[in-house]
């Protein structure tokens, strides 16, 4: 494992923002409004007793949001008192990062990969066929950080769609989408090449993205391309009842 973790934590956030942020005792709850797990579930910014994780659970409640725990590394800990009150784990996600000087090294083929913003109406389609829907295009709106989004061609059709913000010096790739038909052909390789010599230009020296545990294939192409793993948080959530 290479870098800090709590650099890529703080890039996470910024560059993929919760609607809002609330304090309660020792968490951050975070209004996701239908973004997903990233940016609604809470996280301990202090030391945490069993008492205070009902009052996260009211917290959440009273948000409309199904209680949920984003646990990063170092916080055993509260892990625990998770597991002990009925929490399962889910969704373990590593997290990779680069020097950009590694990625942008070869510049994708001509009229391939464009960085673009406003994203087109071609790349919504792309993003809405991989599941990635209004709440969480609302986040790539949301966010203040200097931004872009991704949009790959590939046998002169339409292929693939990303996007991609900056953070105090570290570029965070998300929602990297490839078309079903383009697979297999090194189209999202290309993408972060592409988002690499984008953030390169606008001063970032690193590129950092995150995949789940489970998703073989992303940490596969993450890995091919010489990135480095450099960290993991999971989510906890309660049993169904």
């Amino acid at each position: 494992m290479s870098g800090n973790p709590n650099t890529l934590y703080d890039a996470i956030a910024a560059t993929w923002p919760a609607a809002q942020l609330h304090r309660a005792g020792p968490w951050i709850i975070r209004d996701g409004q239908g973004g997903g797990k990233r940016v609604s579930a809470a996280t301990a910014e202090g030391p945490v007793q069993p008492a205070d994780i009902q009052q996260a659970q009211r917290a959440m409640l009273d948000l409309g949001q199904r209680p949920l725990f984003l646990l990063r590394d170092g916080e055993a800990d509260v892990d625990a008192l998770l597991a002990d009150v009925g929490y399962m784990t889910i969704d373990r996600t590593n997290l990779y990062q680069s020097p950009i000087a590694d990625i942008a090294t070869q510049q994708p083929p001509r009229t391939s990969m464009f960085c673009i913003w406003e994203p087109l109406q071609i790349q919504y389609d792309i993003w809405a066929a991989g599941g990635i829907t209004a709440p969480r295009l609302a986040i790539m709106q949301r966010t203040n950080a200097t931004k872009t989004s991704l949009f790959g061609r590939w046998n002169n059709r339409p292929a693939a769609t990303g996007f991609v913000a900056i953070h105090a010096g570290i570029a965070m790739v998300h929602a990297v989408e490839v078309l079903a038909q383009q697979r297999g052909q090194k189209v999202a390789s290309w993408l972060m090449r592409a988002a690499a010599f984008w953030a390169k230009e606008h001063g970032a020296t690193r590129l950092a993205v995150l995949c789940t545990e489970a998703n073989t294939a992303a940490n596969s192409l993450y890995s091919s391309l010489g990135m480095t793993f450099s960290g993991q948080y999971h989510y906890r959530i309660q049993k169904e009842s």
